[in-house]
């Protein structure tokens, strides 16, 4: 261990994030201790990727919410790695499920690249969503298997929502696999440009942003996009002040 390691500033810096946060600059090849952590941390991305999330027990722990299962076009997870465009599309007769609203709120949960996100974190974070959102025009919750963030439009369209709240599994880094992402877009058509939409990222309990915390700046983006008419560019995150505890 070199000296900058035992330094109590450097010891401190490492509490607050599970990234990596430097290499060893005084060279030399890699110890077993980090070539073997690399190797576990690649192997839970790819795990986190690749198995499936449980979603009965997803739906369970989001506790007394109406529930509607739906399916990407992507018949399987490695058509989904493959053809991104298939993730983001309903798959034929899954929109007849859906209820036509209107819906103030619809709140959509997909897998995205990280069913560790999804199963670890999502049941927080969607139970206090429907908590935030008693007092709106909430759709019933849709689960979106093999979804990525476009499917929550043309669910959003269907359902006659107002505004569509997608909340995803993030892409795993070789620090953490765990983090969701909560994208909002007002009026959701096929073919939304990213840039009409707001995202929350980071959202897990290993320094990033609490369920709690998340929940509360959601809220916050969701009102102020239904007062204002607008997400994405047009609508600024001014929320956090809510956040300071």
């Amino acid at each position: 261990m070199s000296e900058i390691d035992k330094h109590p500033a450097f010891n401190a810096l490492r509490r607050l994030t599970p990234a990596r946060l430097r290499l060893d600059p005084e060279g030399g090849p890699a110890t077993l201790e980090s070539v073997l952590d690399f190797q576990l941390s690649h192997a839970k991305a790819r795990d986190a990727i690749w198995k499936p999330v449980d979603w009965e027990a997803v739906e369970a722990g989001i506790g007394g919410a109406e529930v509607i299962r739906v399916h990407s076009r992507a018949e399987d997870r490695g058509v989904y790695i493959r053809r991104p465009d298939l993730g983001r599309r309903l798959r034929e007769g899954d929109g007849e499920t859906l209820p036509e609203g209107p819906f103030d709120v619809v709140i959509v949960l997909a897998d995205g690249l990280s069913a560790d996100a999804v199963n670890t974190n999502s049941a927080e974070v969607m139970t206090g969503l429907v908590e935030a959102f008693s007092d709106l025009r909430l759709g019933p919750i849709v689960l979106a298997e093999q979804g990525r963030v476009g499917i929550g439009d043309e669910i959003g369209e269907r359902m006659g929502a107002k505004l569509m709240v997608m909340v995803i599994g993030e892409r795993p880094g070789l620090s953490l696999t765990t983090s969701l992402g909560a994208y909002l877009t007002i009026n959701p058509r096929v073919g939304t440009p990213d840039s009409s939409r707001n995202c929350v990222s980071n959202i897990h309990n290993s320094g990033g942003l609490s369920a709690e915390k998340a929940v509360a700046k959601i809220d916050w983006l969701v009102r102020h996009a239904l007062k204002l008419g607008v997400t994405g560019v047009g609508l600024k995150d001014n929320s956090d002040k809510i956040l300071i505890e």
